[in-house]
């Protein structure tokens, strides 16, 4: 299913809505919120974009650092990157401590950030994107805390956005934080592992069983610690960068509504930014589709 095209720019009333029909300006958890601009995608077709009969436009050539979130690892990007590259963008993945080859569970948020600020620095990037998916976001916020000044914008793609002194738990529900909670506290490692019911209808709620188990299978227990660290973001809420929200429809890891979910609530801290939507879930339309989240992480980043 391809995103819907509208080209028009058009602010859009913020949570809270005001009482009239009229863009809105608030502060919200202590921060200014702005009128939001929506933006929405060309459709993809192999990780390019249409127009009129199908010829492709040509893309602003930009340089992507993407950073995945929880029960994950960079292979998460794979698919994804090749579709970026593939339209002349320029993609690194780095991975954090606690993932991927690094079987160590006795990490910091502040060591995975460190790590993130320190590959980009090393690889002397400079101008690029960075985008955070899910807990990823987290990490894209005090990254940009260390290293202003090598961004161009950030992107948060069904990402957490927290408030001052707020832990990733702090935002789930409390039935879900509880058993978490409940999780760590039995493990060896400090650690959690994802029950598959909770993968199976929350995180990708729209593959088959066949595809879930697979990726399943992938998933190794996440350390427990930076997901209830409590984060100093005074700084980034001072910074003035572009950001933009990827905000995917069908992703249900946190329930719609009622002080939770990703969009508004997620992206409304934000202050200014570029909204984009696409149907998908948070983690098998990534493999799956990788050309359309390749699509609308184009759309985001582009000037």
């Amino acid at each position: 299913m391809r995103p819907v095209i509208d080209r028009r720019w058009a602010p859009v009333r913020q949570w809270p809505y005001a009482a009239n029909n009229t863009a809105d300006w608030r502060w919200e958890y202590g921060y200014p919120t702005f009128p939001q601009l929506t933006w929405s995608p060309p459709p993809v077709v192999n990780g390019s974009a249409e127009k009129g009969e199908g010829t492709a436009d040509r893309q602003q050539p930009l340089t992507f650092v993407l950073v995945h979130g929880s029960w994950a690892d960079s292979s998460y990007w794979d698919g994804i990157a090749a579709e970026l590259r593939k339209t002349g963008h320029t993609v690194y993945a780095p991975e954090y401590p606690g993932h991927g080859s690094d079987p160590s569970n006795e990490v910091s948020h502040a060591m995975m950030t460190r790590s993130i600020a320190d590959f980009i620095v090393s690889k002397q990037l400079n101008d690029i994107v960075l985008v955070g998916h899910s807990f990823g976001g987290t990490l894209i916020q005090k990254t940009a805390e260390l290293i202003p000044e090598r961004i161009k914008r950030l992107v948060f793609l069904d990402a957490f956005v927290l408030k001052d002194g707020e832990s990733t738990a702090d935002e789930l529900p409390p039935a879900t934080r509880e058993g978490f909670e409940k999780l760590r506290q039995s493990s060896e490692h400090d650690t959690i592992m994802l029950p598959f019911p909770l993968f199976r209808e929350t995180f990708a709620n729209l593959a088959g069983l066949e595809v879930v188990r697979r990726l399943y299978d992938k998933i190794r227990p996440e350390p427990a610690k930076p997901l209830f660290e409590k984060l100093d973001l005074q700084a980034f809420y001072k910074l003035d960068l572009p950001k933009s929200y990827v905000y995917l429809t069908e992703d249900n890891v946190l329930p719609q509504g009622g002080g939770y979910g990703w969009h508004p609530h997620m992206s409304g801290r934000l202050g200014l930014f570029r909204l984009i939507k696409g149907h998908s879930d948070h983690m098998t339309t990534a493999r799956t589709e990788p050309g359309k989240i390749a699509g609308l992480l184009y759309a985001a980043g582009r000037d």
